[in-house]
């Protein structure tokens, strides 16, 4: 195999990555907009199609391990294939994630919002805007980027923390709510989660781009 082979795999799998993230990244603006507007059928949707980001994120580490087995790379380009792998899991988890807003919303096809939404959308967007964010600095190779990107977990964190004081006060003054209030606080849940999630992709581009392993933005939870 010639060296220019060679470096079309390993962009290949870089080309994998930014696909399954736009993939992702998808998943989760449409779970949020499904518990908006209560929308069963595309929660239905989204926890099938959960299963085509699965299968991406297998076929892409069957691609990374046949070039590790076949071309034995070494230094940085192990260190990205590596990091190609654990980055497809996570964001893999993410869709998981993303798939859990959906079966609330499935779940609680019956019953009207709790209230209206708006930090759960700002936390979607937030985590969003972390996941493109960490795929561009594993694309340009910037581990300054994906530490800065880490520390924004923290912003995650604060609405996360926003919401669950707010939903302990509904169910305080109505016991009533406590069922629509804690699937709220579960579909919080899952995107501090995605922004965690995040996190473990900025941990593997510093890896990759300086072969040093570093827990960077450690969540609060």
């Amino acid at each position: 195999m010639t060296r220019i082979e060679y470096e079309h795999q390993i962009q290949g799998l870089r080309d994998d990555v930014v696909a399954m993230a736009s993939m992702v990244d998808k998943a989760i603006a449409r779970s949020v907009e499904a518990m908006r507007r209560q929308d069963v059928r595309l929660a239905h949707e989204l926890v099938s199609g959960d299963r085509e980001i699965n299968t991406h994120r297998w076929a892409t580490e069957e691609r990374a391990l046949l070039v590790i087995a076949t071309q034995a790379p070494m230094a940085s380009d192990l260190r990205t294939i590596a990091a190609v792998i654990h980055i497809v899991t996570d964001l893999e988890r993410m869709a998981d994630h993303a798939a859990g807003i959906a079966k609330i919303v499935i779940q609680t096809a019956d019953e009207p919002l709790l209230k209206p939404l708006v930090d759960l959308p700002r936390m979607s967007e937030e985590a969003r805007s972390m996941l493109a964010d960490s795929i561009t600095a594993f694309i340009e190779s910037d581990a300054e980027a994906a530490r800065a990107v880490a520390v924004r977990d923290d912003q995650v964190d604060d609405l996360y923390d926003q919401i669950y004081r707010e939903l302990l006060t509904y169910m305080m003054a109505d016991p009533a709510t406590v069922n629509r209030a804690t699937r709220l606080l579960w579909a919080a849940h899952n995107l501090e989660r995605i922004a965690d999630r995040v996190t473990n992709v900025c941990e593997r581009v510093v890896f990759a781009v300086t072969g040093a392993m570093e827990e960077i933005g450690v969540s609060t939870y």
